[in-house]
């Protein structure tokens, strides 16, 4: 069942979204060649607890910190540690944050310093298919609609959606119903409603869309080795179009619903 949220329950998770949203903003300011992730991941705990919010991921089904740090063929769940990020990393950074019990979820993919183009390019392209997908996320279209939308830019532009990751349903919970595959067919699945509240995340890969889980029980890689881009917002579905819950300022504010 797709839980369908009153507009007081979205006020709240939109709150938690700006504490989010000015996290990742202050994190993509602070990571750089040389920084550790663990760093990182202490200076997001602090900024959320001082805002008033509590780290979603820290003792999440047992993950031992407030951030996922993914750098280069790692897609998603990375432990943050002391290993320093290198020049020319790609560095997915991956946020929760709760506040007054209403979860809000967001990601990015950051160049450490000078990237290839090619690299440059997967963030590029990740980046525009969840922009494709949330431009779905309004009321009359169908959940197939927001799959199908990140699935179109990234094979167009020959790189790989993962398929065995989802987005899904966010409000009280960080992981609720429905899972939102980042591909499929238009026009099928159930139709969206105001109130509906989702994470919609594209993990898109420059090889092929396999992955495994590491030894650590978390972190998931490549198969291949190939780079691997995530990009995330929290969206609530509008009457006539989405209302972003965690657009950062340096994006420009979202849309209202």
């Amino acid at each position: 069942m797709i839980i369908r949220r009153s507009a007081a329950e979205v006020a709240k998770i939109d709150a938690a979204g700006s504490i989010l949203a000015d996290c990742l903003d202050m994190l993509a300011a602070e990571a750089r060649p040389g920084v550790a992730t663990r760093d990182l991941d202490e200076l997001a705990e602090r900024f959320i607890r001082e805002r008033g919010g509590v780290p979603t991921f820290l003792g999440y089904r047992g993950f031992p910190a407030s951030i996922c740090a993914s750098p280069n063929d790692m897609v998603v769940h990375g432990i943050p540690g002391a290993e320093p990020i290198g020049e020319g990393d790609v560095l997915s950074i991956d946020v929760g944050v709760t506040l007054d019990g209403y979860v809000a979820d967001s990601a990015i993919t950051l160049p450490m310093g000078a990237v290839d183009a090619e690299a440059l390019r997967l963030l590029d392209v990740t980046a525009e298919s969840l922009e494709a997908a949330i431009a779905e996320c309004h009321e009359g279209r169908r959940l197939g609609d927001i799959s199908h939308a990140v699935q179109e830019v990234v094979e167009a532009a020959g790189f790989a959606v993962v398929r065995s990751l989802v987005g899904h349903g966010v409000g009280k919970e960080m992981h609720e119903e429905p899972q939102i595959p980042n591909y499929g067919d238009s026009g099928r699945g159930p139709r969206l409603e105001g109130g509906m509240v989702f994470a919609i995340e594209p993990m898109v890969n420059a090889g092929g869309h396999e992955v495994f889980v590491a030894e650590d029980g978390w972190s998931i890689f490549t198969t291949d080795g190939s780079l691997s881009a995530h990009f995330e917002h929290t969206v609530a579905i509008g009457k006539t179009r989405p209302r972003v819950l965690t657009r950062r300022r340096s994006e420009g504010g979202g849309a209202p619903a």
